[in-house]
């Protein structure tokens, strides 16, 4: 801890923050991220996010990890599954998204402009909403599971919904599509 104090007064003095991971850690983290199966070109971002997490440590004034390499390693390996948790949410979400593409729905007209504006619609909804909004009507998933996953209440996430989907058929209703 008194190292990396040092480290941050002198960089403060210079002008110049230190980098709180020496090479040879950089070189260890990089390679259990590569391990752990996140791709080359997302390394980059997992070291810095490992760099993150030190200096929020040091910042927040818990004490430094006893050895600095081996604490960087099992963060990580953490990211690294965390990466992989993400993907396989985000391939479960495409799949699903896929699968309600292909089943067969007249194409004719009417529904190419409802498609439209619906997804006009979408486009207007702040992020928060139009997140819910595709999660439980696209996706296909429970309140209790999109609150789950986002990590936020129930009750938020009803809350959420319900303003989307009255703004959405405001909306809708505006543009005379139903």
């Amino acid at each position: 801890m008194a190292l990396l104090r040092r480290r941050a007064r002198r960089g403060q003095e210079d002008g110049v923050r230190d980098d709180p991971l020496d090479a040879a850690q950089e070189r260890r983290v990089r390679a259990v991220l590569a391990l752990g199966g996140v791709p080359q070109a997302d390394l980059p971002d997992g070291v810095q996010q490992v760099r993150l997490r030190l200096l929020e440590r040091t910042a927040s004034g818990r004490e430094a990890p006893r050895d600095v390499s081996a604490w960087a390693a099992v963060v990580a390996s953490n990211l690294a599954m965390d990466w992989h948790r993400a993907r396989r949410r985000q391939d479960r979400l495409g799949e699903r998204l896929a699968a309600l593409r292909q089943t067969d729905h007249p194409r004719d007209e009417d529904t190419s402009v409802l498609s439209l504006a619906v997804a006009q619609g979408l486009d207007e909804l702040p992020d928060a909403q139009r997140q819910v909004l595709v999660l439980r009507f696209y996706a296909d998933l429970p309140v209790r599971g999109i609150a789950e996953e986002l990590g936020i209440p129930e009750g938020t996430v009803k809350s959420r919904l319900h303003t989307a989907v009255r703004a959405l058929r405001a909306r809708l209703h505006e543009d005379e599509v139903v």
